[in-house]
């Protein structure tokens, strides 16, 4: 897995959101489309693609794409 791999699955969640605003330092939080639907979304997505259970306090301490980027490489072996 690579980030850019991973911001790309990421930006597929978000249907009004311009894929340019997505990169590794990309405060997600901020974005107008987010809310707590789109960090089940993320999560669901993450589970999907990378078979990675990633806990809601995990979502809740990443502030950027790459924090939580860090965080499912954390788990993958």
């Amino acid at each position: 897995m690579d980030i850019k791999e991973f911001i790309k699955n990421f930006a597929e969640q978000f249907e009004d959101t311009e894929t340019e605003l997505f990169n590794p330092e990309t405060r997600f939080r901020d974005l107008d489309e987010w809310c707590s639907f789109m960090a089940l979304s993320e999560m669901a997505m993450i589970k999907t693609e990378y078979d990675v259970a990633i806990s809601a306090q995990e979502m809740r301490n990443a502030e950027t794409i790459m924090d939580l980027f860090n965080i499912v490489m954390s788990h993958v072996e």
